[in-house]
């Protein structure tokens, strides 16, 4: 496809996703929101946003935000033969779902996988399968224990790293968008507008990118991602915002937050993450359990009363 053709179809596709993302309001009865995922999602910045932006906007909503992506991991149970020089295999979301579902009990959950499904390899239709396997196995587990699933697009493969896994990532996709309809799933659409962004960035600067090793977004990249998801869950004038600094610029107190729920939820993820068991090494163990709550809930103190002063 010629760069003019691809150019029109980002344009079209993020204009479609832009303006009929499906608008998802958060049950009033729920409390506690679960984000499910690989490193990008352990990174947390988009999550950070996300809860950052909505506590602002609805400082009377008592909603628990918690992150427990996994780095490496997969929704799809597959694992390179030499995955990190041969030091682990990448982890499978079907070992430890069941504990976090259990010692959690969300009553909405996140999900964002495909990054890592794809193995880093060409469009194969057996990988495909497994991805799509492991997504369906999770919305049944999801719905099983009665909470809402909210699924999210992977984030873009740069092109420039290579263009055949950005590919894979354009097909998983849009096979999960196309399930919206059908199975009248919940999915929000943060892949294309990530990748009309970074084209229209490299537009203006071929040297521009979201992120240096293809993979893992930095601040705006983390910020594109919070954007489509506040936008899903029907907070549209975020629209209008370049990234999370002017989106809270108009709160008094808003960095102040940011930075505090920032640090609430490292602290409670890496707990999450020690209580409810994984097998990847090399992560920074959490503190114990009891021993987060209570630091945890030092910081949500002080969130309160810098909400109650905005």
């Amino acid at each position: 496809m010629n760069r003019v053709a691809l150019v029109f179809l980002l344009f079209t596709v993020f204009n479609v996703s832009a303006f009929s993302q499906t608008d998802y309001s958060i049950p009033e009865e729920a409390q506690r929101i679960v984000f499910l995922g690989n490193s990008i999602t352990y990174a947390g910045q988009y999550i950070s946003y996300v809860e950052t932006y909505h506590r602002l906007m609805h400082p009377d909503r008592d909603l628990e935000w918690i992150n427990v992506g996994l780095p490496s991991e997969t929704v799809s149970g597959l694992s390179e033969d030499n995955h990190a020089g041969g030091a682990f295999p990448r982890p499978d979301l079907h070992e430890r779902l069941d504990r976090v579902f259990e010692l959690l009990q969300p009553d909405v959950v996140f999900v964002n996988y495909g990054m890592n499904d794809g193995i880093y390899l060409p469009l194969d239709e057996e990988r495909f399968q497994k991805y799509k396997d492991g997504i369906n196995w999770l919305a049944g587990k999801i719905t099983k224990i009665g909470a809402n699933a909210i699924f999210v697009t992977p984030p873009i493969f740069d092109p420039l790293k290579g263009a055949a896994y950005a590919n894979v990532l354009d097909n998983y996709s849009d096979w999960l968008l196309s399930r919206r309809y059908p199975d009248e799933w919940k999915v929000l659409d943060i892949h294309w507008p990530m990748r009309k962004y970074l084209e229209d960035q490299r537009g203006l600067d071929s040297a521009f990118y979201l992120a240096k090793d293809g993979v893992h977004p930095g601040e705006i990249g983390h910020w594109l991602m919070a954007k489509e998801i506040l936008l899903g869950i029907g907070e549209s004038e975020v629209m209008e915002f370049a990234d999370i600094h002017e989106a809270i610029a108009s709160f008094a107190n808003g960095e102040e937050v940011l930075m505090l729920v920032s640090k609430r939820q490292a602290i409670l993820r890496d707990a999450w993450l020690r209580s409810t068991g994984h097998l990847r090494p090399g992560l920074s163990e959490g503190m114990p359990m009891l021993e987060a709550e209570e630091i945890a809930m030092e910081i949500e103190e002080q969130i309160k009363v810098l909400l109650k002063s905005n």
